[in-house]
């Protein structure tokens, strides 16, 4: 009877807290649903936390993994990647075991990874579109061509497919599972549909910030595109639109640079 109950739409259709009573209950009484999402800020402070330890324990696990393989000839890609693997892995069982565990709920059906109401190819033609809409605004503010970690890895054709692999597939559903299917039910249940979405795509941004040699014109445009994720998310109730979105859009960037890459050397 609980899946059932969470196994359904997640969240009420107005995408605010549903606290409303209901008639109908056993022997008449009526009956309040629990509101959604069921989970606390506890809850995300504590997954939050959970990312340095985690992050230093797939780094040594991938390094010793590694060396005990002797895998030293392998794309210079293949070890950060494979890092982020572990990482995620980790923290998504720690996120399914709360899940489980405190609250005897189903980790993918809360975090709305159901059907969407939006055309499938309506859902993935927004990722394009919002790729054009966030080069546009990276454009109006100057955004600089930095050299980071993410372009010298493109500089190995080889680590450069794997990138694209990972950038539309395990990327996009890690990231989305996390901002729009974790935290952004929870602003947007404190402070409304819109704070919500943008707050929840703060964080977002400035994950990245490092990651594009610490601009925060980067950090501006990826929260943009995080915003349209989350608008996406809100739209359909379903992370795995998001998702969908999410890993259109990385595909666009991706493809522009194979296209510019091949004369890489194998």
């Amino acid at each position: 009877m609980m899946e059932d109950q969470w196994g359904g739409p997640p969240g009420p259709p107005s995408g605010g807290e549903s606290d409303h009573i209901e008639e109908g209950g056993p022997g008449g009484r009526p009956h309040v649903p629990e509101p959604y999402p069921f989970w606390t800020y506890g809850d995300v402070f504590l997954f939050c936390g959970l990312g340095i330890p985690c992050m230093l324990l797939s780094w040594a696990m991938v390094k010793a993994a590694f060396a005990v393989l002797r895998v030293h000839r392998a794309a210079p890609a293949v070890e950060p990647l494979a890092e982020q693997f572990v990482l995620y892995l980790m923290l998504f069982g720690a996120l399914m075991l709360i899940f489980r565990l405190q609250y005897d709920r189903p980790f993918w059906r809360s975090l709305a990874w159901t059907g969407f109401r939006m055309p499938f190819l309506r859902v993935v033609i927004a990722g394009p579109l919002a790729a054009f809409l966030v080069a546009t605004f990276g454009q109006l503010i100057h955004t600089p061509t930095t050299r980071n970690a993410i372009t010298d890895l493109m500089q190995d054709r080889a680590s450069l497919l794997l990138l694209t692999a990972f950038g539309v597939t395990l990327g996009p559903l890690c990231e989305e599972l996390a901002f729009r299917g974790f935290l952004q039910p929870l602003l947007v249940r404190s402070l409304g549909a819109v704070p919500g979405i943008v707050l929840a795509a703060v964080p977002f941004g400035l994950l990245h910030y490092q990651e594009y040699g610490n601009s925060w014109r980067h950090v501006a445009i990826v929260a943009a595109a995080g915003a349209a994720f989350g608008w996406m998310r809100h739209a359909t109730g379903s992370t795995k639109a998001a998702a969908l979105m999410h890993a259109s859009y990385n595909a666009v960037f991706f493809v522009a640079a194979l296209s510019q890459r091949t004369d890489l050397p194998r």
